[in-house]
């Protein structure tokens, strides 16, 4: 951690096209101790994001091998004392580069690489919380389409619900659950396109003419038909500061629509013993679901700021900026917590404006994030 004495602090962040970007955006515009002036970048020219920042760069893609160069420079010129990741793809390199964005003055709030390299990976994260003798799914991983569908028999189809992902992915991309042909048929005429379901026979005969017996690794494993939480968390390489759990009640796209702050010490305490056994640190996201004996069972880590951490700021917990405090130093004094329990997000489209040479549109209206009337959030 780097300490200053700067009453104002400028931070980038990175992937702000995402969805949850305005949010993060908001959140740091409500701190009141210190001007927080934001720098955004994108691979995007266009990202909606770019509009909401005090100052926007286009970067080359996490995988491009310019990728970290392009983002130190900018750090540098426009001096940003603390980096806040948003995309998932970026987090190993920021984290072998961070000790070189120190030296120059910019800390990054990042895990270890190891410790990354475990939590993205859900094969590798499954079975290291099984070894420390944690409750996790039934599961298997496999790497051949012949080999899928016989541990989804092995897992208890058709008696028993199983679905399958890929061991490295985020937002939902690949998640699918096997469900009846009646359900596919009800969904194919009634669901929007991108419904979830597939049927066994579907995914056989897709094996079969596509002659797929190497497929990228997935787990497959059983369904788990409880409530789904999404918990975010702030850890000091492993040591837990905050926790906040949101029962996520609607979601589309991976993204939560409609949810709930909730106390459920039980989500808590095994979210935060996720984050601990792996030494994570800065903003974390733990998702997990309840089987259907109640247990608390993981679905996957987001070893980064999540898309709707905006929610537990409307509940009085200003996650964003307490990483920001972290990385500047000391950790900060976050308990007890005074968490708004019971608030509830319900997220609607909003959009902002841009004229032919790409500026901001002044005549299309305010292109500055709202706050909905009614809803005061609390500051930091």
């Amino acid at each position: 951690m780097r300490q200053t004495d700067s009453p104002n602090v400028t931070v980038l962040l990175t992937g702000i096209g995402a969805p949850g970007a305005p949010g993060v955006i908001r959140s740091l515009r409500l701190v009141q101790d210190r001007a927080v002036r934001i720098v955004g970048v994108d691979m995007n020219p266009l990202a909606p994001g770019r509009f909401l920042a005090d100052h926007f760069e286009t970067v080359p893609g996490a995988r491009e091998s310019d990728f970290i160069a392009t983002v130190a420079a900018i750090c540098r010129k426009q001096r940003v004392d603390v980096v806040l990741p948003l995309v998932t793809g970026e987090l190993i390199k920021f984290a072998e580069a961070s000790p070189a964005f120190l030296a120059a003055g910019t800390v990054v709030s990042v895990s270890r690489a190891d410790a990354l390299r475990l939590a993205i990976d859900k094969g590798r994260l499954f079975a290291a919380l099984r070894a420390a003798h944690m409750a996790v799914p039934r599961h298997v991983s496999v790497t051949s389409g012949p080999d899928l569908l016989r541990a989804l028999r092995d897992l208890g189809y058709p008696d028993q619900e199983v679905c399958f992902k890929p061991s490295v992915g985020d937002g939902g991309r690949g998640f699918h659950r096997i469900v009846p042909p009646s359900d596919r048929l009800q969904s194919l005429f009634a669901e929007k396109s991108g419904s979830y379901g597939v049927t066994y026979d579907e995914i056989e005969r897709l094996v079969t003419a596509a002659g797929a017996h190497d497929i990228p690794e997935v787990l497959a494993m059983e369904y788990l038909p409880g409530r789904e939480y999404s918990v975010d968390l702030l850890a000091d390489h492993g040591r837990v500061l905050v926790a906040v759990p949101r029962l996520r009640e609607q979601t589309a796209g991976g993204v939560t629509t409609t949810g709930v702050t909730c106390m459920e010490e039980d989500v808590i305490r095994y979210a935060s013993d996720v984050v601990a056994r792996l030494g994570l640190h800065g903003n974390i996201g733990v998702q997990a679901r309840r089987d259907r004996d109640g247990g608390v069972r993981i679905v996957e880590v987001n070893p980064r700021i999540q898309g709707s951490i905006v929610h537990c700021t409307a509940s009085g917990v200003n996650l964003p900026y307490l990483a920001v405090r972290l990385a500047l130093g000391p950790p900060p004094l976050v308990e007890p917590l005074d968490v708004k329990w019971g608030v509830r997000m319900q997220r609607y489209f909003a959009e902002v404006y841009s004229d032919a040479d790409g500026g901001p549109c002044e005549s299309g209206g305010d292109t500055s994030p709202v706050t909905p009337r009614g809803l005061s959030f609390p500051g930091p």
